[in-house]
This record gives structure tokens, C-alpha cells and sequence, in this order.
């Protein structure tokens, strides 16, 4: 019995090898990613450039003196939250709410989406007995945007399983303002667009001044980072100090040109081949938790399918697409080394019913081997950026539920990073709080200039 159990697993490691990359594969997808980004930089080179390295127009971080009250809006994914924010002698008080974007709406039109944003919007203002007020407001807007100015951005693509006609290549604030002025029940201005991942770094910014990367690893990921102006050559706007500008990278879009083709798994060219946007999101594909699940699902039908797990028992849920979720990756590889007691639930809801205790150790093999390729991936990223901007110390502000619910995330990316960051540069990992809530709103006062220094406090009261 013991020696057809090793069998087995040995089978299943053959199945899971590709997943594995060794350091030196690891440095040359850092060696591609900075040539990529370094493309993205340069103006003869951006346009044929698959990460496209925006410029935010964000130019100085917070240093706690921020002052006013300031409406945020997050719309990243299925959820849209609207937030009142009062910035107050470094104090942060916040009220949200949560709406939900129904399906119908995520691939409907483009002016039915920013009219339920709106709705949202007049809702949440009318609650909190503020429609009578003119506010400033950040809106996190996390699609691949081209920005043309602090409060101009255009739509690239649409990811994450939006796909609303007539906003691509369309101005989202623009969309965003006539949807508002249609209803004429609310005053309110978006003075600032920006993605969640400079909300992160903005929010982070806050509390620890060496902060100057923001991550995300959640149903996308991507990044960005303060970069010298010297290096933006696509850079229009002005060159007063600070001469420097944090970069959206969009690094998700990492390896749509092929150059990553040479170690991607059959698992992932079925995941892109069925997604929405074929071809697209590359990097993302293999790292955030949009994916993430499917993946692992495609490996555990295939050892299924080879009699190698569940005695070769498919069950229906187990061949549905996008069935086997991303948080059961994080319940699995919680669970307690014996008991089990998470994958035994989370393989009785894929409808699979007879497993041994060995089964469950093997999906839990599984779930390490794809979600360890994943913070890998993220590590060799952030590698990339630490060693660009090249400071002694430097604080990732991370933000994203596969980061804050995985249990080895985290870890697993402090062991990557330490060995392929540059010697000499110490960085760490802090979770942001509510980056793209409270860091658009940090936006906001900037570009509001309700931005106070030397004690002089102007108050509305």
C-alpha cells in the first residue's frame, strides 16, 4: 500500500513540475519584466509596450497634515463602496457603504453602469444627511486607465469580467460627471482619479514615509511605485519639485507578448483560452484570485481524470468552470496537518464523495504548488521595483484579499524577495488599510488644496 501511495504522489509531483521555477528562472523573468517596464518608460518604445507604465500625475505623498472631509469612491470589481472620510490632524474617521453591481449591469452599457454609480452615490449622500454639500471626491477606478491629468483618465480595457460597451478609450470622469448632472439631486466632484494600487501606496504612505510601492493581490493584481522624472520620458507635465511621479504600471499585462510563453503550464493556456479576454492579463492569469481557483481545479480533474485521486470519480461540479474558488486554496492550506477538517468540506461542496485522507493531503499539494508559483511571481515583481528605486529601506504597502486571507502569502513572499532583492536594500510588507478608500482620499486633499501646513487650520464650521 505504501509503495503504490508513493506511486501516486510521485505521479502527481510529475503532473505539478511545471509549477516549479528555480532562482535562476525567477531572475530571468525579473531580467524580462524590467526590460518590459523599461519599454514602457521610454516614449519611441511605449507604444508597442505590453506594460504600459502610466503616469499618475500623483507627484508628492502624504505627510499627515491632509485636513477636510472628502467623498471616495472604490470600484474595482463586483462591489462599488461610496465613503464620507474626515481628515483631521493626521486622524482618518471613515463611513462606507457597500453596493452591489449586478451582473446585467457589469456587461451592460457604459452610461447604464456610471448612472448606478451615481444612484449609488445620491443613496449613500441622502443617508448621511449630506446631499446639500459640494464635496471633492477620489474615485479608485481599478482598469487599466491612460491618464491625462489628475482628474482625466481613459479607459485601456475593461478586466475582472466588466465588459460595459462605450467606455473603452472613453473619459471615465467625464462619464462619470455627465451621469451625475443627469439626476440634479447631488453637487459633488471628482477631483482626482486614480487606481487601488496608488490608493494603497497613498494610504501607507500616511503612516510610514518610507512607503513608495503599492501592491495589490486580490481578483487582479498590480502594482506601482515612485519613479525619478529623469526616467519618465512619456512625462508632460510640469518639472517643478518633487521631480518624481508615481507609476501605474499595469503589470498584469505582463507576458501578452509571448516572452513568458517558455514556462506557463497547459493549466494556464486553458484558463486564458475560456476567459473573457484571451491572450490578455498574462501575469495576472498565473498570480491573482481571479484565477487562481481554476487553475488548481484544472490539476485536480486532470489527476482525477488519470485515476490518481477520488479512485478517477469526477464529479459535476468538479468539470464546471470556475467552480473550485480561490478563498478554498487559503481554507485548504489552513487546515490542520491530520484533521483536515477545511479541504474535507470544501471537496463535499464540489460534490465529491468518497476521498481519502490521502486525497486531501494530495489537493492540498496541489493548492501549494499553484498559490507558491503565485507569490513567486509577485516577489520577482516587487524584486523588480525594490532594486529600481534603489533606497535603503523601503516599505510595499500590499492591499487585496488573496494576500490578507492566504496563510503563507505573506511569508512565502519575504523568503522570495530576500533572495532576489539587490544587497543592501531592506524593504517590508504592510498591510494597507483601506488603500482605495482612505488613499483617494489623501489624493483628494492634495488636489483639493485643503492641504494645511504651520498649524493654520481653515475651517468651514
Amino acid at each position: 500500500m505504501g509503495s503504490n501511495r508513493e506511486v501516486i504522489r510521485n505521479k502527481i509531483r510529475g503532473y505539478c513540475e511545471d509549477f516549479e521555477i528555480d532562482n535562476d528562472g525567477y531572475k530571468r523573468i525579473m531580467n524580462l519584466l524590467e526590460h518590459e517596464m523599461d519599454k514602457g518608460l521610454g516614449k519611441e518604445t511605449n507604444a508597442a509596450a505590453t506594460i504600459k507604465m502610466f503616469p499618475t500625475y500623483v507627484r508628492s505623498l502624504p505627510d499627515g497634515s491632509e485636513e477636510g472631509n472628502f467623498l471616495a469612491l472604490d470600484l474595482g470589481g463586483t462591489n462599488f463602496r461610496v465613503l464620507l472620510i474626515t481628515l483631521h490632524g493626521g486622524e482618518v474617521k471613515m463611513e462606507s457603504k457597500i453596493y452591489l453591481i449586478p451582473q446585467y449591469i457589469m456587461q451592460g452599457s457604459g452610461n447604464q453602469l456610471f448612472d448606478h454609480l451615481a444612484d449609488c452615490c445620491a443613496k449613500f449622500m441622502k443617508a448621511h444627511a449630506i446631499s446639500h454639500l459640494s464635496l471633492p471626491l477620489g474615485f479608485t477606478f481599478s482598469f487599466p486607465c491612460k491618464q491625462h491629468g489628475i482628474a482625466s483618465a481613459s479607459l485601456q480595457t475593461w478586466t475582472k469580467g466588466f465588459k460595459c460597451a462605450g467606455v473603452e478609450g472613453e473619459d471615465v470622469v467625464r462619464m462619470f460627471h455627465e451621469a451625475v448632472k443627469r439626476r440634479k439631486d447631488i453637487d459633488i466632484t471628482c477631483v482626482a482619479i486614480l487606481n487601488d494600487t496608488v490608493g494603497t501606496l497613498m494610504s501607507c504612505a500616511h503612516d510610514d514615509h518610507n512607503c513608495e510601492i503599492g501592491l495589490i493581490l486580490g481578483t487582479g493584481t498590480n502594482a506601482c511605485y515612485m519613479e525619478k522624472l529623469d526616467n519618465v520620458e512619456l512625462w508632460d507635465g510640469d518639472d517643478k519639485e518633487p521631480k518624481q511621479v508615481i507609476i501605474n504600471t499595469e503589470w498584469g499585462a505582463f507576458g501578452d507578448n509571448k516572452c513568458l510563453d517558455w514556462f506557463r503550464t497547459p493549466y494556464d493556456k486553458e484558463v486564458d483560452e475560456f476567459s473573457l479576454n484571451g491572450g490578455k492579463q498574462v501575469y495576472e492569469k498565473m498570480i491573482s484570485g481571479m484565477y487562481m481557483g481554476e487553475i488548481a481545479r484544472l490539476v485536480i480533474l486532470k489527476l482525477t481524470q488519470e485515476g490518481l485521486m477520488f479512485g478517477g470519480e469526477v464529479s459535476e461540479e468538479l468539470e464546471t468552470r470556475q467552480r473550485f474558488y480561490t478563498k478554498y486554496i487559503s481554507e485548504i492550506e489552513s487546515d490542520d496537518e491530520d484533521e483536515f477538517r477545511n479541504t474535507k468540506q470544501v471537496l463535499e461542496e464540489m460534490g465529491i464523495e468518497t476521498f481519502t485522507i490521502e486525497d486531501c493531503r494530495n489537493v492540498r499539494y496541489v493548492c501549494e504548488q499553484v498559490s507558491t508559483r503565485a507569490a513567486y511571481l509577485a516577489s520577482a515583481g516587487i524584486a523588480v521595483l525594490l532594486n529600481k528605486i534603489s533606497k535603503p529601506e523601503i516599505t510595499v504597502a500590499v492591499d487585496g484579499s488573496l494576500y490578507k486571507f492566504h496563510p503563507k502569502f505573506h511569508d512565502r513572499m519575504v523568503d522570495k524577495i530576500s533572495t532576489l532583492v539587490n544587497p543592501g536594500i531592506k524593504f517590508k510588507l504592510m498591510v494597507s488599510h483601506d488603500g482605495s478608500g482612505r488613499g483617494a482620499a489623501m489624493v483628494a486633499a492634495a488636489v483639493a488644496g485643503i492641504h494645511f501646513k504651520n498649524d493654520v487650520i481653515v475651517s468651514d464650521s
